[in-house]
């Protein structure tokens, strides 16, 4: 899993700096060869599309920012209720009778481990899904099990209200986190419009004869570090960009020292 790790995190910055390095190079090649061709060839007109191209391009980078931004700020709000949703769950549990009480509040507890583990290691991300997830259906097994014994109990019934929280917000952070992902038609045509983008300043750089290779190379670097953020907020799992971890912990810390 590490190894998959790195190799993705490495493909979100290479596939973007070669699909802006290679067409700037291919096209001040190409502008190069026109200008040897024809020496009184006007760079004007081309100057205007690179302008287009590139006022495209920043339209299609704010619109993909702000929807990565959007779903980090939803995966931070649904950390925090979650965070919320396990303490009175455990609070809660202190109400109900033996064996359920002591049985909740070691799954609770564990689940908590869980979360405070993977907020400083995500290496153990499978188990720790699949782990919670049994956590949760005993929580809720437990729930059936005192609504059988007596449907009128108050106390009951803000358990069972507070473990419905905790495994919704479960469902909604696992959505947010690994099934929601900037569309990818969305992508593509990012890259499309970068590569043409990237393929015309090339060509004005050739028959301008103001390019070079180093400022190539920097304006590559510098796109592929935006796209590189882009699809680090839009990915959690390779742990470049969570929302802070801190609320878990601290909560960790908590519940241990009762």
């Amino acid at each position: 899993m590490i190894t998959n790790n790195i190799l993705k995190v490495a493909g979100m910055f290479l596939i973007p700096l070669l699909v802006v390095l290679v067409p700037i190079i291919l096209g001040q090649w190409h502008g190069v060869q026109r200008k040897k061709n024809s020496a009184n060839m006007e760079a004007s007109s081309v100057g205007t599309v690179v302008a287009t191209t590139f006022a495209l391009l920043a339209f299609m980078l704010a619109f993909t920012f702000q929807i990565v931004t959007g779903r980090y700020d939803t995966r931070k709000a649904l950390l925090l209720d979650e965070v919320t949703n396990i303490r009175t769950t455990y609070l809660r549990a202190g109400l109900l009778p033996e064996p359920f009480r002591s049985d909740n509040k070691k799954l609770l507890l564990e689940y908590t481990d869980l979360r405070a583990e993977l907020a400083t290691d995500i290496t153990n991300l499978d188990f720790a899904l699949s782990r919670s997830q049994e956590i949760l259906d005993s929580l809720w097994g437990c729930a059936e099990i005192l609504a059988q014994q007596d449907r009128s109990s108050e106390v009951y019934a803000l358990f069972t209200s507070s473990v419905n929280d905790l495994v919704d917000n479960y469902n909604q952070r696992i959505t947010m986190t690994f099934e929601y992902r900037i569309p990818v038609v969305v992508i593509w045509i990012l890259l499309i419009i970068a590569f043409f983008s990237m393929l015309t300043l090339g060509y004005h750089f050739g028959i301008s004869g103001k390019g070079s290779y180093r400022m190539n190379l920097l304006i590559s670097i510098v796109f592929a570090v935006v796209m590189f953020l882009i699809l680090a907020l839009d990915r959690p799992e390779t742990g470049l960009a969570r929302p802070g971890q801190k609320p878990v912990l601290t909560l960790h810390k908590q519940l241990h020292s009762y």
